[in-house]
């Protein structure tokens, strides 16, 4: 028996420290993150089952890339724009005030000279956009006012990057083939590129793809797009998380909004895991030992400094005093972004030693490991204020009603719920009828209704009715069925394909169901007596008592099975003369007269 391939044990170690650690810390109140950590630590430089944490970390970090994707996905341009204050405001007062005081603090220990002191400041005054973002996500924050503003800040210091690598060049002296402008221009050149690409053609790849029906070619292309654009931006400087976040910004406005993000999530989890899980492995626990009371002193002096900065330019940027603290103790951490920084700085040999850099690079992770716990200490902070909550302007996900299917009926339901004031989010899994619907300023997103990820995309946490209005009547049970077992705070409107599928469902104990036929055909039945001389009441009333009747043979149907109420059916024929008696039939009708007799026609 040969021994098992290394990579794939390394894998099985990843993926069992998730699966154990995981569920622990989150049932204990600490956090995914907290327990990916320790699994990491357990894994990495305590049993020594993974040597190398540096290989594991680079391939996780695509798990950050796809988060940003996914953020980018629930942020249209003009919402961004709405955030540009935060962005560029907020975000660089943190960079700067941070970077300053930081700077002077690596400066007083005498480890550094002042250009090593710079780059230790700033690198430290950048903050962990996967730990904080996952954060935010585990505690349902995203959307809250504290959680935007610190992801305006997150996205600002992706931004910084790029000038502090340059800052690199420009510190440790000119090279023959260094031209800061020349990288500047290409920076701008793929921004610009990604904008272009991302407006005129990733919404018409989409619809090729789904028009196709090939459900593993819209996944491989939503992967290309995401690893593509992030690709992109690493050739020209920027952060690979940087172009996953433009992509999702250039899709946020398309009907594949909520199909991509369900497919991207499953990967966005697993690989966001085993980053956490690589940050533990990359601890260098000897480091720590070596240097314990400077890393003892180092890692709360950076904690606090960037906390009480933040809190200080939130306070005086608008926001309430638990907004301040939530965010000064989310974002105190050094973030992944350092180690390029570190690293980097200590390859050019002028400026950081190997050994600061690994120094600095262990404060960043321990900061990271100590997160969750400052999170989770700011709540002793907060006064007894609403937790207040920002619009979400997502183009109707999240609204009261989500509706699956843009039928016939489904079209004509929707006009009611909108001419009522009620926001609709619409799914639909065929191309052709989203871009029909398009052209008449209709806008629905492209997404299977039957699963459950692309429900929970759709915003179905947060919808009071689902509106099934699908054509087959084995999907439509298979939508019902997925509701009821999942989300069973939602009531279950559906549009039945006839009458033995309108038994099925009452008997399946939706809210509300309806043929798409009976009231067309009652009204057609109702308008064709009127035209042969029967008045508009008689008429009316000999409706409201074939809808009685249906309704009660209905259910005597599901209590008793499909032969049941026959004797309540019209069937004797139909004469064209003298059509009194049937007038005369409906004069006497009233509500506690035995139906159960059949009537003549």
């Amino acid at each position: 028996m040969s021994a098992p391939n290394a990579f794939f044990t390394e894998t099985l170690l990843l993926l069992g420290g998730a699966v154990v650690t995981a569920p622990i810390f989150k049932k204990l109140g600490l956090g995914t993150v907290l327990g990916y950590l320790a699994a990491g630590v357990v894994i990495g430089p305590v049993l020594h089952g993974i040597g190398d944490g540096e290989a594991v970390l680079g391939v996780a970090e695509l798990g950050v890339v796809f988060l940003l994707f996914i953020i980018g996905l629930e942020l249209k341009p003009t919402r961004l724009w709405q955030m540009r204050k935060d962005i560029f405001g907020l975000g660089s007062a943190q960079v700067i005030l941070t970077g300053m005081a930081l700077t002077y603090a690596a400066w007083i220990t005498g480890m550094v000279d002042w250009r090593g002191s710079l780059i230790a400041g700033f690198g430290l005054a950048l903050s962990s956009t996967a730990f904080s973002m996952q954060i935010l996500d585990d505690q349902g924050d995203l959307n809250t006012r504290y959680g935007q503003r610190s992801f305006s800040m997150l996205l600002f210091q992706d931004l910084a990057i790029v000038p502090l690598l340059a800052l690199i060049t420009i510190l440790d002296g000119p090279k023959d083939d260094a031209n800061p402008l020349a990288d500047l221009a290409i920076a701008v050149s793929a921004v610009a590129a990604m904008i272009v690409v991302g407006r005129y053609l990733l919404t018409p790849l989409f619809q090729v793809i789904a028009r196709t029906g090939a459900r593993e070619a819209m996944i491989a292309a939503a992967l290309f797009v995401v690893l593509g654009s992030a690709t992109l931006m690493q050739m020209a400087g920027l952060s690979m998380a940087m172009g996953a976040f433009l992509s999702g910004v250039m899709l946020a406005e398309s009907s594949y909004r909520h199909e991509l993000e369900a497919d991207i999530e499953p990967f966005r989890g697993v690989l966001l895991a085993i980053f956490f899980i690589a940050v533990g492995l990359s601890l260098q626990l000897q480091v720590i030992y070596d240097n314990a009371l400077f890393i003892l002193m180092a890692v709360p002096v950076l904690m606090v400094i960037k906390g009480l900065v933040i809190y200080a330019i939130c306070r005086l940027s608008g926001s309430a005093h638990n907004d301040a603290i939530r965010i000064a103790f989310l974002l105190p951490q050094g973030g992944e972004f350092g180690f390029v920084l570190f690293s980097t700085a200590a390859s050019t040999g002028g400026l950081l030693s190997d050994s600061i850099a690994s120094l600095l690079i262990a404060v960043v992770t321990l900061s990271m490991a100590l997160t969750p716990l400052a999170v989770a200490l700011s709540k002793r902070l907060l006064t007894g204020e609403a937790h207040e909550e920002i619009d979400e302007n997502f183009e109707g996900a999240g609204a009261d009603v989500l509706m699956i299917g843009f039928s016939r009926f489904g079209q004509i339901a929707a006009q009611i719920l909108l001419a009522g004031g009620r926001d609709v989010t619409v799914i639909d899994f065929s191309a052709d009828r989203i871009r029909q619907a398009s052209s008449f300023g209709f806008r629905i997103y492209f997404g299977d209704g039957s699963r459950k990820d692309v429900l929970r995309s759709a915003g179905i946490d947060r919808a009071k009715i689902v509106v099934i209005c699908t054509h087959t009547r084995e999907i439509t049970d298979k939508i019902v069925e997925l509701v009821q077992t999942e989300y069973s705070h939602a009531r279950i409107f559906v549009r039945s394909y006839d009458r033995i599928h309108s038994i099925a469902l009452r008997k399946m104990g939706v809210d509300y169901e309806l043929r798409e036929t009976l009231e067309s055909g009652l009204l057609f039945g109702r308008k064709t007596l009127e035209e042969l001389g029967i008045g508009e009441a008689d008429a009316m009333a000999i409706q409201e008592d074939i809808r009685r009747r249906d309704e009660q043979r209905l259910e005597l149907q599901t209590t008793e099975g499909p032969q049941a109420g026959t004797d309540m059916l019209f069937s004797k024929p139909v004469k064209p003369e003298p059509l009194i008696k049937p007038k005369r039939a409906v004069d006497v009708v009233d509500e506690n007269d035995d139906l159960s007799e059949p009537a003549s026609v």
